[in-house]
């Protein structure tokens, strides 16, 4: 649309970024007390910056086995809860719980704020496939992969969270509230009332993993990436695109890790208020992108395909605004704040005679192990790095 808008859009994406590995690391924390009761959350959640710290800096081939080990055990237990989950509700294991369409669609409780309040929730566990893109860099396959990859995580995302949550909330059998205490692991509650106390462990361990390493792993993996592109573009520090021996962005990988740190110490136990300065970022970052379609396609290109390049963007800009205006007063006030603070870097980048436009090309192409500098490994990074939140 204009170089301003992409700065801003990149500025509003940048606070999702920077706060979705602090988000998993306060989730992760919270399970492990689930775990361990009376261990301390600041604790285990450094932990997870200090291991998911050293997978990055080992090189992209380290972080794809790892993803593929993770997912591949996920993918296990998402098997397993759905058979728990089929034996309990036939079986009458759980008293009142019973197949039904209810958990799906109850026309006499679903009204427009409910709605939205779910919409929130939806956003915060879907982010994560937007992180691929910023790996494409290091992508050795065909043009266009990474797009292809986002659709395909959304779609397989979107089937296995919507199998999951319609068994979970029929094994909840009619309960809409948990206590504050129950509230951060409701799930595996349900899990351990279905089977058994030994299930509810092995899932509170499989969520450790999932959320406290392969997610965060892969969200600590595309901030890194972010910032070492736009540090690129020179609206960054410009040690933040330097590049390690195998070729992955160490400073910005070790910058994401100390603050992620720094923030656990504030946010920890405090999941609901990251949680929606998260979603604000995105959202805003995202309303963006619609109106850019529009512009990109309608009015420079001239397109007649209406459905495609003006119906659907403005569906999508309507929706996520209506989303951003029901949104909890701390993350508008959060959000807002955010955007006065990038208002006065770019108004300093101006004053200083700095360039704010996006896409200059300077040396550092990110790949691993090739001299010449060209990407040599595939990136299969898990395109879930959100995606376990409510697992």
């Amino acid at each position: 649309m204009h170089p301003t808008a992409g700065f801003f859009a990149g500025w509003a994406i940048l606070l999702d970024y920077l706060l979705v590995p602090t988000l998993l690391y306060v989730f992760a924390a919270e399970s492990m007390v689930g775990i361990f009761p009376g261990t301390p959350r600041w604790l285990w959640a450094l932990v997870f910056v200090a291991i998911n710290t050293v997978i990055n800096l080992a090189g992209v081939s380290s972080l794809k086995l790892a993803n593929r080990i993770f997912l591949l055990i996920e993918l296990v237990f998402v098997v397993v809860f759905v058979v728990i989950a089929v034996i309990a509700l036939t079986g009458g294991t759980v008293p009142g719980a019973s197949f039904s369409t209810d958990q799906v669609f109850d026309p006499a409780k679903v009204s427009a704020p409910l709605i939205a309040s779910a919409l929130s929730i939806a956003v915060l566990s879907f982010l994560g496939f937007d992180g691929i893109s910023t790996l494409s860099e290091e992508s050795t396959g065909r043009r266009g992969g990474a797009g292809l990859a986002m659709i395909l995580a959304l779609v397989i995302v979107a089937f296995l969270f919507v199998v999951q949550t319609w068994l979970a909330s029929a094994l909840a059998a009619g309960r809409d509230s948990f206590s504050d205490s129950e509230a951060g692991n409701a799930f595996f509650t349900i899990v351990e009332q279905a089977s058994s106390s030994g299930w509810a462990t092995a899932f509170f361990a499989v969520n450790v993993l999932a959320v406290g390493i392969a997610n965060a792993m892969a969200a600590q993996a595309a901030t890194s990436r972010l910032l070492f592109s736009m540090s690129r573009d020179r609206q960054l520090p410009a040690f933040l695109h330097k590049l390690n021996g195998r070729q992955v962005p160490q400073n910005a990988i070790l910058v994401v890790s100390v603050l992620s740190a720094i923030l656990v110490l504030f946010f920890v136990g405090q999941i609901d208020t990251i949680s929606s300065l998260v979603n604000f970022g995105a959202l805003f970052g995202f309303m963006l992108l619609h109106v850019s379609v529009f512009v990109h396609h309608i009015v420079k290109g001239k397109s007649r395909n209406w459905l495609l390049h003006l119906v659907v963007p403005l569906i999508g800009f309507l929706i996520i605004g209506y989303v951003l205006l029901n949104a909890a007063v701390e993350a508008k006030v959060g959000g807002i704040v955010w955007l006065i603070v990038g208002a006065g870097v770019f108004l300093y980048y101006r004053s200083t005679g700095r360039s704010t436009e996006v896409g200059s090309e300077e040396p550092g192409t990110l790949g691993e192990g090739d001299p010449t500098g060209a990407p040599v490994s595939s990136t299969t990074a898990s395109p879930i790095s959100t995606d376990e939140d409510h697992r």
